[in-house]
Parts: structure tokens; C-alpha cells; sequence
């Protein structure tokens, strides 16, 4: 099983333009897989397309990936935008779709209503899939054309609908906000639903973003991750490692449920974001494999 760890941002990015090419030449330089950039529309983390077009031009070779909406984007140029950015990059896009948050500002700012996500989620993927594979859909046609075929989508979600959504129409899953126990069961699911739709998924395409944090939350981001996994009977800090040790140990946990795939998402650094990047690769580098 190949391991693999990203690193994701969104939490405290350097958003100047020298800040952000210096922090892709160090990723890549410490060896970490892939750069992942959340969408969050009324946060201040960067767009991921805009971001992530110009971390394919700063460097060759590192993947790019992205946790992006589906909700409230136009399909034609959802499918045009994702092919150009597989194009460009030479084929080193990475896709998880999500629905979106569902509380505070970002539930209004997406568009659409919690209960009709789904739905667009649904009806998107099967016609960007043919988009991709070059096919007519409403008469229309989009090109160019992914470098990759297939240009895989991933999903996300704990909720079973969401888990069963996942084995029948998707190639991943990426996980958040659980335990190592939750990622074991959310697999398990996945893949009776996969084999109920006569399909399978690559059991090394299941993954996990994990928040992890040098010192204890304060109170408010408690209470963001509280809204986040409210109905879920589980203390919202035991999602989230403090320092280098617990999250290694975290990481093992999971891969011991069968995940290989990790993107880390740093809530605060120590010193510079090279500091940062090389006490993360020096604690974790080594469970790549």
C-alpha cells in the first residue's frame, strides 16, 4: 500500500505571491506528495483553481489538489475549467468534491439549499465524467480534454447517504473529522456499495484530511468544529492532534484501518512555514512508502 502525504491549506497560508512560491518549492523539496487547496468561499484561504494553476507553473512536477464544490457552479464550466487545469498542469490534478459547509455564512454564500446538494452533486458527476471522455451531453461538447483518463473524482461525507453515494459513483474517498474506528466503517460501507452497483474502488483510494495543531483549540476553533461534527457523539479535540508525536500516532491509526492517502492541514505553525514544513517531514516523512 503506498502512503502518501499531502499538505493542505486554508488554515494560516502566507498569501503573498513570494510567500506562496516559496512554500511550493519547499513541498516540494521536503518530498510531500501534493498541494491541496480547501474552497471555502467566505474564508480567507486562496481559490483553489487560481491557486493551483499557479502552483503547476512554479514547479513540475508536484501534484495539485482540491476540495471543491460542486454546489452552485456552472456545469459546463466546472467541466471546462478542471480539464484546462489538468492540461496545464500535465496531469497532476487532483479532484475530492464536497457540498459545502452547512452553517454560518458559507451555508447562504454557496447558493444552494443544504437539502438540494445532494441533488447537483448527483446529477454533476455522471455528465462531467462524459465531458471528460469526450461525449456529447444537451448537445454540448467541452474541450480540451483531461490529460488523465479518467481525471478521477473523489468524494467525501461521513453520512451514509453520502458513504453510498461514494461507492456508486465515485473513484475515492477523503475523509474528515473522524476517528480512525469512523474511517474503518466509512471503507467498509463504501465498498458494499460499490460491489452493490457492480463496481469496485481501488483499496488504495480512501484517505483522510487531518487537522493537526501545536498547542489545545481555543474556544473558538472548538466551537467551529463542534458545528462541524454536531450530531456525532464525539469530542470535537479528539479529532485534533496536538504536535509533531500525536500526529504521527494519529497517521498510524489510520493506516492500520486501511487508508494510505493523507493530506495534513497545519491550524498553526511554529516559526517560518519552512520551519514548519521541515519538523512535519522529519516527524512523518518516513511513513511514506
Amino acid at each position: 500500500m503506498k502512503i502518501r502525504i499531502a499538505i493542505g491549506l486554508g488554515g494560516p497560508a502566507d498569501l503573498s505571491a513570494d510567500g506562496f512560491a516559496g512554500l511550493v518549492a519547499d513541498l516540494a523539496e521536503l518530498r510531500f506528495d501534493s498541494l491541496w487547496i480547501s474552497e471555502v468561499l467566505t474564508g480567507g484561504g486562496l481559490d483553489p483553481l487560481i491557486a493551483l494553476a499557479t502552483a503547476a507553473q512554479l514547479h513540475p512536477k508536484i501534484k495539485l489538489g482540491t476540495t471543491m464544490l460542486i454546489p452552485g457552479r456552472n456545469e459546463i464550466r466546472l467541466a471546462k475549467s478542471l480539464a484546462s487545469l489538468d492540461v496545464l498542469s500535465r496531469g497532476r490534478l487532483l479532484i475530492t468534491f464536497v457540498p459545502g459547509l452547512a452553517y454560518g455564512p458559507e451555508r447562504d454564500a454557496i447558493g444552494v439549499p443544504v437539502s438540494e446538494r445532494a441533488a447537483a452533486i448527483e446529477r454533476t458527476i455522471p455528465r462531467l465524467r462524459r465531458w471528460w471522455a469526450g461525449e456529447q451531453v444537451d448537445g454540448i461538447t467541452v474541450s480540451p480534454r483531461p490529460i488523465q483518463d479518467p481525471l478521477e473524482i473523489w468524494l467525501g461525507g461521513l453520512a451514509a447517504a453520502s458513504l453510498a453515494r461514494c461507492g456508486r459513483i465515485a473513484d475515492g474517498w477523503l475523509g474528515a473529522s473522524c476517528t480512525a474506528e469512523q474511517a474503518r466503517l466509512a471503507r467498509s460501507m463504501i465498498n458494499d456499495a460499490a460491489r452493490d452497483a457492480g463496481r469496485g474502488i481501488d483499496p488504495e483510494h480512501f484517505g483522510i484530511s487531518i487537522g493537526y495543531t501545536h498547542q489545545p483549540l481555543d474556544s473558538r476553533q472548538l466551537a467551529a468544529l463542534a458545528a462541524r461534527t454536531r450530531g456525532r457523539d464525539i469530542d470535537p479535540r479528539a479529532l485534533v492532534p496536538v504536535g509533531y508525536s500525536a500526529l504521527r500516532a494519529t497517521l498510524q491509526s489510520f493506516i492500520g484501518v486501511g487508508m494510505s492517502k493523507f493530506v495534513l492541514r497545519p491550524m498553526s505553525i511554529q516559526g517560518s512555514w519552512r520551519d514548519e514544513l521541515t519538523g512535519l517531514a522529519n516527524a512523518v516523512g518516513d511513513l511514506q512508502t
